[in-house]
């Protein structure tokens, strides 16, 4: 199967996650955009969804199924949402579409996450792909010092040549060169750090479940 295929794979295999007559948490991401298409087969079946962005809450939107604020939303029983990397213990890289603290967010009031991704997404060590790391501008210099002392090259995403610009009207630094073994320390951290809004390490709020699609079909990885 295409990676595209697998991903429409995991996010059908999603739905049997979402509790009926309650909200669901849901990401952002084309893996998670396959969930929400599959989705608007149950979407009277839900109450509706907590996004994690304006893209996702578009998309939902135009399915029909209502979008609720998160503060009035209270506890979820489950937050869905793609992975950049996933470790052997649940702990995530994310923030390749650039909405990681809203993510966070939103996982954070969820009783479970389940992760959806292909089987390309799953690594023995965090940090092959660039750890997105949502900063304040006026602190760029010095936190890109902080992670080149770490061994890590940091850059800002630009795109048309300007800096892109989060949900939250915040940069995005990418941070390479970087083997994150202890993700939860690593987090905690980078979380301190005066300027940074999120750094992309899902540990906190790791998944308790991925549905990995592969070529012989969903793999379900409980941690």
């Amino acid at each position: 199967m295409t990676q595209d295929e697998l991903k429409a794979l995991v996010g059908q295999a999603a739905l049997h996650y979402v509790v009926p007559g309650e909200l669901v948490g849901v990401g952002t991401g084309s893996t998670v955009n396959k969930f929400i298409d599959a989705l608007g087969a149950m979407k009277t079946r839900i109450r509706g969804a907590v996004s994690s962005s304006e893209a996702s809450t578009a998309r939902l939107l135009a399915l029909g199924i209502p979008v609720f604020d998160a503060n009035e939303a209270g506890e979820l029983a489950v937050y869905i949402d793609g992975a950049d990397e996933i470790d052997g213990r649940g702990f995530m890289v994310k923030g390749g579409g650039a909405a990681l603290t809203r993510e966070k967010i939103v996982a954070a009031q969820s009783r479970r996450f389940v992760c959806i991704a292909d089987e390309s997404k799953r690594v023995a060590v965090l940090g092959r792909f660039p750890l997105p790391v949502e900063v304040i501008a006026m602190a760029t210099a010095r936190i890109t010092r902080q992670f080149s002392a770490l061994g890590g090259t940091a850059h800002v995403r630009v795109r048309d040549g300007v800096p892109v610009l989060t949900d939250n009207g915040q940069h995005i630094l990418d941070v390479t060169g970087l083997q994150i073994r202890d993700p939860l320390g690593f987090e905690s951290e980078v979380n301190q750090w005066p300027g940074v809004v999120t750094v992309g390490v899902f540990a906190h709020q790791k998944a308790a479940v991925c549905l990995l699609g592969t070529a012989a079909g969903v793999e379900t990885v409980v941690y």
